[in-house]
């Protein structure tokens, strides 16, 4: 058992990723997540229902594929969201930065608050993660509730948070035609990005369709059918208005 009693529910694990952050990654996908973007791709991991782990059990698992990663590659937690479950999540960091393994959360950012508790521990989060993943969906607030059911201002402060305390952080946005690729959205993510002192890196994500089947087996129906997939035009325009 982990020192604080801290278990975490673990949806699956992925041994060889290259999207997940720098190098070769191994990515532990998370359960439970607070949001419901119409185009999410992993409608499976919204409810907390996964395999239970430790954070040594979990760590052990994970550093075998250790010659994989080298010199620069590690580990990245997803999800889901990670966040919800901070206090596993940290445990499990603790443990990779103690053998210098480099360490990522890929975060939408929705749990952040200013409650003075939880504060302390994403505080305690931000001295063992390496770097922040963290996807931006929209910038409007109301355009982020109707696409997510909740709002984005905690999510900003996040990003400003993580700024102002010298987290380097990959920002993320998935742009959907005709809903996340709005000029003037665009614009404010692109002010926002050079706002921030410790983005190393901005990444456009194109909308696919490919998790559509994963509703249909859940009975869930899918919120955007028949939204097209980005063209190649589309997505170079969004990325010379955010300069990337």
């Amino acid at each position: 058992m982990s020192e604080n009693n801290e278990t975490g529910r673990v949806h699956s694990l992925e041994t060889f990723g290259l999207v997940d952050g720098p190098g070769v990654r191994f990515v532990v996908f998370l359960s439970g997540c607070n949001m419901r973007c119409r185009f999410c791709h992993n409608p499976e991991t919204w409810k907390k229902d996964g395999e239970e782990w430790t954070p040594e059990k979990l760590w052990q698992r994970v550093k075998r594929y250790r010659p994989y990663w080298k010199d620069n590659g590690g580990v990245t937690v997803s999800g889901g969201e990670p966040l919800l479950q901070i206090g596993f999540l940290t445990e499990f960091f603790a443990l990779a930065k103690k053998d210098g393994v480099h360490t990522a959360v890929d975060t939408a950012g929705q749990p952040f608050c200013s409650d003075p508790e939880w504060m302390r521990k994403f505080d305690r989060l931000m001295q063992v993660t390496d770097l922040f993943i963290l996807d931006i969906k929209d910038m409007d607030p109301e355009g982020h509730k109707a696409l997510t059911g909740v709002g984005n201002e905690n999510i900003l402060a996040m990003a400003r948070y993580l700024s102002d305390n010298g987290k380097k952080m990959w920002i993320r946005h998935v742009l959907v035609p005709g809903i996340t690729d709005r000029e003037e959205d665009l614009i404010a993510l692109r002010d926002l990005i050079s706002s921030l002192d410790t983005v190393d890196r901005v990444e456009i994500l194109p909308y696919h369709t490919l998790g559509i089947m994963k509703w249909e087996e859940l009975n869930i129906p899918y919120p955007l059918d028949g939204v097209p997939v980005p063209t190649k035009e589309e997505i170079a325009r969004a990325e010379k208005i955010l300069g990337i």
